[in-house]
């Protein structure tokens, strides 16, 4: 009987430990390549971000604590408004804009390299790390970000008025503003976004509220140069702040209000003792428009308890004042309800015209 011999086979490597991986020196005397995936010796980066919105030197104690353990410290932007706390702190600062090769290089031996980034975010460097750990070719070390400081809610505002005090210096338009010029801006953006609110835009709702808010910000902008009585957009903040403190003190004091009546109660008796007015008609602005001036004398005199008859004259203007009373008395908004009769005859109009 014949048999067949089995043809010599090769050995399959263990797969625990690859000849390519061990990082051993196999018996033909040639060293095998690193395993990418190891990083017990690669060290780390920790990629420090802060907010230039946060007072400089006003870190996180975890960004202390990783600048106060890190082997090295680096920074691309000599001019980094940390730097000089950083140092007074005693951590030491190199200023330096290495390649990603350069460092994950610096890491080697597992030391832990700090970055503290510019405002970009360091794009290069990131993008860099990025390629060369999807290149399989470098033991990358253990990479982190860290934000030493954050931006609390109403941060962007400060970007405002930061672009603000550049758009006053360098336009040629803005520059030569006044709070007069500005006058007209602030009345169409405040009637843009009531358009805004009645036709339920939500996009356009956010756009017009910042537009206001530039108005806000502009004519403080123009303020601050007053020669006699300079204010600052900080004094416009301050002092609202105080009034609603003030005005709210079932909010932020001892009194109590369960009702929206109780509120207004308190917000009336405060806003009397604070303006300290002879008639109810002061601070009713007459430049208002005409149905919503009648409105608010209305709601005045109803509100300080005044039996005041409507004067007995003709003409449309008289009818026109009757009405407005007539509709405060019901809780009715004249001017809002002319407004949404007005777009709908609006709508009459497109369509008659076949729109």
């Amino acid at each position: 009987m014949n048999t067949t011999r089995p043809e010599p086979t090769t050995p399959e490597p263990s797969p625990a430990a690859p000849a390519s991986q061990t990082g051993q020196t196999s018996q033909t005397g040639r060293t095998s390549q690193t395993d990418p995936s190891d990083r017990s010796d690669a060290g780390r980066v920790v990629l420090l971000t802060t907010s230039h919105r946060v007072a400089p030197g006003l870190l996180s104690w975890p960004a202390w604590q990783a600048l106060r353990a890190a082997d090295r410290v680096l920074c691309a932007d000599g001019a980094h408004p940390q730097l000089p706390y950083l140092r007074e702190a005693g951590t030491a600062v190199d200023e330096a804009a290495p390649t990603a090769e350069e460092l994950v290089a610096a890491c080697a031996g597992g030391r832990t390299v700090v970055v503290v980034a510019t405002g970009e975010g360091e794009p290069a460097l990131t993008d860099g790390l990025a390629r060369l750990a999807g290149s399989g070719r470098v033991r990358m070390p253990e990479l982190e970000l860290l934000p030493a400081s954050y931006d609390l809610p109403g941060a962007r505002l400060l970007d405002l008025v930061q672009v603000m005090d550049r758009i006053r210096a360098e336009c040629p338009w803005s520059s030569l503003k006044t709070h007069e010029g500005l006058a007209k801006y602030a009345i169409e953006e405040a009637y843009e976004l009531v358009e805004a609110i009645e036709a339920g835009d939500r996009d356009e709702l956010r756009e017009e509220l910042g537009d206001v808010l530039l108005q806000v910000v502009f004519h403080a902008r123009i303020a601050e140069e007053d020669p006699d009585a300079p204010f600052s957009i900080d004094d416009v903040a301050g002092g609202i702040v105080a009034k609603l403190v003030h005005r709210h003190p079932h909010v932020f004091g001892d009194e109590t209000a369960s009702t929206p009546e109780e509120v207004k109660e308190h917000w009336l008796r405060t806003k009397a003792i604070e303006k300290q007015r002879e008639s109810v008609t002061d601070g009713v602005p007459l430049a208002q428009p005409g149905l919503a001036l009648a409105a608010k004398l209305a709601s005045r005199v109803r509100t300080a308890g005044l039996d005041v008859p409507l004067p007995q004259e003709q003409g449309i203007g008289y009818q026109l004042l009757a009405l407005a009373v007539h509709a405060e008395a019901e809780g009715v908004d004249p001017e809002a309800a002319l407004r949404a009769a007005a777009r709908a005859y609006r709508d009459a109009i497109r369509r008659t015209e076949g729109h």
